[in-house]
């Protein structure tokens, strides 16, 4: 047999599943010599025991410094003290955002200027979204070159909203070297973001309607507080069931049903049922300790809390241990011990195990180096879900892309990169938009699915558009010196439902293949507002 077949054979992935963007799964077969992972992946030195600086993660910051210029302060938080750099551009956002929930075109003006005048001065969340504004149109005339040089000049100061934006309008025009550098940078950022084990519950912005109607069965569960469901959840809780305090941590932790995040009732919670023994909730206390979320970051405490939780019979929590053993927080650093508490983990249905065990043959961490090794348990992982090792994939993905100059593998990292960076703390819009369209604040609903459009969020299109469709003036939908006409409204609709097929949706591309038929709407009309 000759070397190059050697090479060509020496290892080939196995096929795997990835459900990327929520479209219908698809099989993918990556090929690589090995020389490619001798050379092209990892070239961290093996002795270098740096490499556990960057293990899995980077060190967790907070949601504000991961997302400068977050909505949140004006959206859930108002009392939060931000930079007094910021005030200005906070107080014109709130502007705006109250400007659709009342309907008021003076109000939007205002605040549209306002912001022009700090965009112009190098604000760069104010050019953020002013890049938002042109690309609607909201009191400016719609205008996709200066949407792009605001974006441009926010992302460029590290603003990651304007990242999403660029990234997302880059495979627009299929200009994926572009878009995979900056998934990249926004999916590091969102990685930083997770727990150690421990993936949100609901990752994805919530789809309010089922075709043409509102899906009121999935409305009826996100409720908040007022649900009937929680009401009887927190109720058992009061009386003293574990499972239930547990659960309505949970709630509150990860802003589930519809209810506002309160990281001290959560930690109020899990403390409660720890006390009774409830080994998920000493388990996600180690998480919160060691993250620093709600608590002040104490690292033996947490692992304290996931030392009982493994005791308690939770295979899970010897993820977290693991974790601490490898770093060296709370315990002394010990390679070895780590390692087994991964491999515990790895022959249990949880995932995490799996991608911590190939982060040590990845890295060199106390095992010999072995990347094609590593590969084998990142893609265990990410068929499972587990999107730090989505993130892995897309890192090899994108080295394998470069080293072959493959435009299609560059594509597949992209994706990667996207679906990972879609999870960071600006998915939050979307529950915030849920929470205004839940009480009929349906303009305030509009705008902000229509930022996660933008940011490239498949789901929030669909919202954005179906509510034009759906509630006509009620939309609030602004335009240049007025509230959109019904032609606007249908264009701008048309426009968001044209991304959402692109990104598989298949009632969308029915009803954009349906206008396009009945000529109700010009393509290169929808092309400009799709492209804005």
């Amino acid at each position: 047999m000759s070397v190059l077949s050697h090479k060509i054979i020496a290892f080939s992935l196995l096929t795997f599943l990835l459900y990327i963007h929520r479209l219908h799964a698809q099989h993918f077969i990556l090929n690589f010599s090995d020389e490619d992972f001798h050379n092209g992946f990892d070239n961290n030195s093996t002795e270098d025991d740096s490499n556990t600086d960057n293990f899995g993660q980077t060190e967790s910051k907070s949601d504000q410094d991961l997302d400068p210029g977050s909505w949140r302060s004006i959206l859930e938080l108002d009392d939060l003290v931000v930079n007094p750099a910021l005030t200005l551009y906070y107080s014109s956002l709130k502007k705006m955002v109250l400007a659709v929930s009342k309907g008021n075109i003076s109000l939007m003006e205002e605040a549209v200027t306002q912001l022009n005048a700090s965009a112009s001065a190098g604000d760069p969340h104010a050019q953020s979204v002013m890049g938002f504004v042109y690309g609607m149109g909201m009191t400016l005339e719609t205008n996709g070159d200066k949407s792009f040089l605001q974006h441009h000049f926010s992302a460029e100061r590290g603003n990651m909203q304007s990242k999403m934006a660029l990234a997302f309008r880059y495979i627009q025009l299929d200009m994926y070297d572009k878009a995979v550098q900056l998934y990249a940078e926004v999916a590091e950022a969102a990685v930083s973001s997770f727990l150690i084990s421990k993936d949100s519950p609901m990752v994805v912005p919530l789809r309010i309607h089922r075709g043409a109607e509102e899906d009121k069965d999935v409305l009826r569960r996100f409720r908040g507080e007022d649900g009937e469901d929680f009401k009887m959840l927190e109720y058992q809780a009061q009386i003293g069931h574990p499972s239930a305090m547990y659960r309505t941590g949970l709630f509150y932790y990860f802003s589930l049903r519809g209810l506002r995040h309160d990281h001290a009732k959560a930690v109020y919670w899990f403390s409660k049922a720890a006390e009774k023994g409830e080994p998920r909730s000493m388990e996600i206390l180690g998480e919160i300790y060691a993250r620093g979320t709600g608590v002040e970051r104490n690292y033996t405490k947490a692992f304290e809390c996931l030392t009982l939780a493994a005791e308690g019979g939770l295979d899970s929590a010897f993820t977290g241990l693991g974790y601490l053993y490898v770093k060296g927080y709370g315990v002394d650093k010990n390679y070895a011990k780590a390692r087994e508490c991964f491999e515990k983990v790895s022959d249990s249905v949880d995932p995490s195990g799996m991608y911590y065990l190939g982060m040590l043959y990845l890295k060199g961490i106390g095992v010999k180096r072995d990347v094609k090794k590593a590969t084998k348990y990142f893609l265990v992982a990410s068929n499972a879900g587990l999107p730090k090792a989505m993130y892995q994939i897309a890192k090899m993905v994108h080295a394998g892309a470069e080293l072959k100059k493959n435009p299609n593998m560059l594509k597949l990292a992209a994706a990667f990169y996207k679906s990972v960076a879609e999870r960071g703390p600006w998915n939050s819009l979307s529950r915030w938009a849920l929470e205004a369209y839940m009480k009929g604040d349906v303009g305030k609903a509009f705008i902000l699915y229509s930022r996660m459009s933008e940011l490239g969020y498949e789901v929030a299109q669909s919202n954005a558009a179906w509510i034009l469709d759906k509630y006509g003036e009620r939309s609030m939908c602004m335009g240049v010196s007025e509230f959109c006409t019904a032609k606007e409204r249908k264009e701008r609709a048309h426009a968001l439902w044209w991304r959402a097929s692109k990104q598989g949706n298949d009632y969308a591309a029915l009803l954009v293949g349906d206008a396009y038929y009945h000529g109700r709407v010009s393509i290169g009309l929808v092309h400009k507002h799709s492209m804005s």
